[in-house]
């Protein structure tokens, strides 16, 4: 659904519960006002009581109390407002993040790989923390920034109306040096954010990849690119600071400059006799009372400019189209899984990655899907899990189309480990958890024991309570996949595929993680991908994939005998393997299928 109503309707689309609170808080901001309006009168009626030559305290008391109860009236109204204001905000940047949250749970992988975690990040924690101080602020503010000056207007046209009209005389001056300066404000201020854009994506490129920069000792050249970007960013604001600045302080000067009008005209209109000394005083002071909400929008413009963009990009992501997502659960016949004439491009441009692809996992066996770099294996693993929908053909389980499937019930029959396991930064007990989230604490240690992982669990100072890093940082890479494939134990999924799930196990370690692969996959329907031909020659059915089509299909002999492809690709395994057995105490040659350890 394309968002298309305008900033402010979106921002309060996210409103929810907390409307009622918003109401209140406009209520609170306009009594405000109203008490902020009374020392006016006040001070007007004691210059009154002054200029009548009588007073006394008796006469100015009332007007004093008056005065001082509708300043605190406007203090209580305005911070009661204002706390309404900011609690409003905070609830509806909780509602825009966790709108975004779900919507990358619905939309493609591609869709969500197609922005960097810095973008992501920029967009759910920068962009929309900018919106909650304009927008906890310009309620309250703006309402009583509004009514004021329009307030103040309506009583000195009551008074007259020459001396109302002397006193917004600056206004349209003031506008016109305004809207010269701001003939170029949009265009400015999306270029800005395009720098800022810039900047932010090299900072997190150099943070992140600081490993790399200190390892090939590039720090000399990628500083030189961060502090570039860091210099173009400043002398970009700079420039556009200086073109501004001589409109902004001459508009400063001119729009607050209410006595350039108010003062000529209040003398002739006191010398014609239109007007008494007391009015006249009343009117200056009044007057002065419109310079701080002028000032006002003037910073409000940046305000709303700062909502508008971080509400464009909140937009572009919540209108990304999402996966299908069939309403009722299917019962399946069983878990066979077949591809029917498979086709998937990740964009127009560059064509399909998989071309007719035929395959059929049968239920219960085990299929290896081998072959070059970049012949789409990993993408018809990620199919089948439905991380994208095929672009033609269609791909069934027990039958069924998985479009057809809830996407719920399909994470719930699919385990997925891949080489690049992701761990969350919190205990490593509850990582393994995530598998199942209702999984007792012996169910959990039942699966990282049959995963491998108790013994370096044990060696960590905090055991099981070890926080695991940010993405998993802490550990080693054949840790974080011992705890990953712990995780698939412990989900026990009737389907089961593994993406290069052992490509960072040490070789000490690989025969004990290939036990515990065996007995994960044990009755399941298994799809592995993997490199080491050694690790998959005992499966039933091996498929080489080539440029994004089955090249042969066959057991490990008969591939050897008529697929010259696989041969080259066993030889050359062979021969790897051979190289690293005269090179390491430990030969690791003979390693027995997963499952047929």
């Amino acid at each position: 659904m394309e968002h298309k109503n305008g900033t402010f309707q979106t921002v309060f689309s996210f409103a929810g519960q907390c409307r009622w609170k918003m109401i209140f808080s406009v209520l609170f901001a306009i009594c405000s006002v109203a008490g902020g309006l009374l020392p006016y009168l006040g001070v007007y009626r004691i210059i009154l009581i002054f200029f009548e030559g009588e007073p006394a305290m008796a006469k100015i008391m009332p007007w004093i109390g008056l005065s001082a109860a509708g300043y605190l009236a406007k203090q209580i109204f305005h911070a009661l407002s204002t706390s309404f204001s900011h609690i409003s905000a905070y609830h509806i940047l909780e509602n825009i993040r966790l709108a975004l949250s779900e919507k990358m749970m619905r939309i493609p992988l591609g869709s969500a790989l197609a922005k960097t975690a810095g973008e992501w990040k920029s967009i759910i924690v920068d962009r929309v923390e900018t919106i909650e101080l304009p927008l906890a602020h310009m309620i309250p503010e703006g309402i009583s920034n509004l009514l004021l000056p329009v307030c103040v207007f309506l009583y000195m046209l009551v008074m007259n109306v020459k001396i109302a009209l002397a006193a917004l005389v600056c206004v349209p001056v003031g506008a016109v040096v305004y809207g010269i300066m701001m003939k170029n404000y949009s265009s400015k201020y999306d270029e800005y954010m395009k720098a800022s854009n810039h900047v932010n994506s090299v900072i997190i490129e150099y943070t992140e990849g600081i490993q790399v920069i200190k390892a090939f000792n590039q720090s000399t050249g990628s500083y030189q690119k961060y502090a570039d970007s860091v210099e173009s960013f400043k002398n970009f604001t700079l420039d556009w600071f200086r073109s501004t600045w001589g409109l902004m302080n001459l508009g400063a000067a001119i729009l607050p400059s209410t006595l350039f009008g108010i003062l000529p005209v209040s003398i002739l209109l006191y010398l014609s006799g239109e007007m008494t000394p007391a009015e006249i005083t009343l009117a200056i002071i009044l007057s002065l009372s419109i310079i701080g909400p002028v000032s006002w929008f003037n910073n409000a413009v940046n305000d709303f400019k700062s909502i508008q963009y971080a509400i464009r990009d909140v937009n572009e992501v919540l209108d990304i189209p999402e996966l299908a997502d069939a309403k009722t659960e299917v019962s399946l016949k069983n878990y066979e899984i077949s591809l029917n004439q498979v086709h998937f491009a990740y964009n127009e441009q560059d064509g399909d990655v998989l071309h007719g692809v035929d395959l059929k996992l049968p239920q219960g066996t085990f299929t290896a899907l081998v072959g070059p770099s970049g012949g789409g294996k990993s993408t018809v693993a990620k199919l089948i899990a439905r991380f994208w929908d095929v672009t033609g053909g269609n791909i069934t389980i027990g039958g069924t189309n998985i479009r057809n499937i809830p996407l719920s019930q399909l994470a719930r029959i699919v385990s997925f480990v891949s080489q690049d396991n992701f761990l969350f930064n919190c205990s490593l007990l509850e990582n393994i958890r995530l598998g199942k989230p209702d999984a007792s604490d012996e169910e959990v240690f039942a699966a990282a024991k049959a995963a491998r992982c108790e013994e370096f669990i044990g060696r960590l100072e905090k055991g099981w309570d070890t926080p695991a890093g940010e993405a998993g940082g802490k550990l080693s890479g054949g840790e974080r996949q011992r705890i990953a494939i712990a995780r698939a134990i412990l989900k026990n999924a009737p389907i089961v595929i593994l993406d290069e799930a052992t490509a960072f196990t040490d070789p000490e370690n690989e025969a004990q993680l290939q036990e515990s692969i065996a007995r994960l996959t044990k009755g399941k329907t298994l799809l592995v991908i993997a490199h080491r031909l050694s690790t998959i020659k005992n499966a039933d059915c091996i498929v080489v994939l080539k440029n994004g089509r089955p090249e042969a299909c066959g057991t490990h002999d008969e591939l050897l005998r008529e697929c010259d492809l696989y041969h080259q690709m066993w030889e050359a395994h062979i021969g790897a393997k051979s190289w690293s057995a005269g090179n390491s105490d430990m030969n690791q040659t003979g390693r027995e299928d997963i499952r047929n350890v």
